[in-house]
């Protein structure tokens, strides 16, 4: 990749002749050497620095996010606060992107990747990739909703797929779904008469919320993590 590509997608400057300034000045090294060339071919491998210190330069990232309340799911919004706000720049730079949508209100577990692929595969209900919510709803839960839910539940425009719902208390249930169409487990609830109060994702395919994460905080999958997720989506990630 070229050495003032590489400078730009990773967030060091913000344009192209920004990082042509920045290369001029000689504080960028490539292998402990001033490079000013911005055409310059860096090699797999090579330590990057600017003022001697080291840039992270991975170009593929994965990223567990817990969402808070009141933020859109989107990589940009002239009016609302996204997700992509609550990160820094380099990972728009990369094209790290959501894997599925959490609607404004719902909260927790969010996957973010600039694996399109992996996103793609991740939300196909084909692959049956298993999401987690808790939900609270406004009315009294029973093995009736259960039924229900595992029969799968005819909508307007579509019926969902079998789902499993796990009351743990009269106005609370655990669901696990293999979709993630617009407000489906929303609108499976009112197709019952229950208005859901609140709706927090737990568990994404293999990986749970990380509890060391609080709303709006978000840190890098591990080694382990990558790869049971790339497998989920039946995919290696070599």
């Amino acid at each position: 990749m070229r050495l003032d590509k590489l400078l730009t997608d990773l967030s060091v400057a913000g344009s192209r002749s920004q990082c042509r300034d920045l290369l001029k000045s000689g504080r960028v090294t490539v292998n402990g050497a001033p490079v000013k060339d911005g055409a310059f071919s860096v090699p797999a491998g090579a330590r990057v620095a600017l003022n001697g210190q080291a840039l992270d330069t991975r170009l593929t990232r994965h990223v567990m996010l817990h969402k808070p309340a009141g933020v859109l799911t989107a990589a940009e919004d002239r009016k609302q606060k996204t997700v992509m706000d609550l990160l820094p720049p380099v990972y728009a730079s990369l094209g790290c992107m959501p894997v599925g949508r959490l609607d404004k209100d719902t909260t927790g577990i969010l996957l973010l990747t600039t694996d399109g692929e992996l996103a793609h595969r991740l939300i196909a209900p084909a692959r049956h990739v298993d999401k987690v919510y808790r939900a609270r709803v406004d009315g009294t839960l029973d093995q009736e909703d259960a039924a229900a839910f595992a029969a799968g539940i005819p909508l307007k425009d579509f019926t969902a797929l079998p789902a499993r719902l796990e009351v743990v208390a009269p106005d609370t249930a655990l669901v696990t779904v293999q979709e993630g169409k617009y407000h489906q487990v929303k609108r499976m609830f009112a197709a019952r008469g229950k208005q859901v109060t609140a709706l927090h994702r737990l568990r994404f395919g293999p990986l749970t919320l990380d509890e060391a994460l609080l709303p709006g905080q978000y840190r890098e999958l591990n080694e382990e993590e990558t790869a049971a997720l790339y497998a989920a989506a039946g995919m290696t990630n070599e």
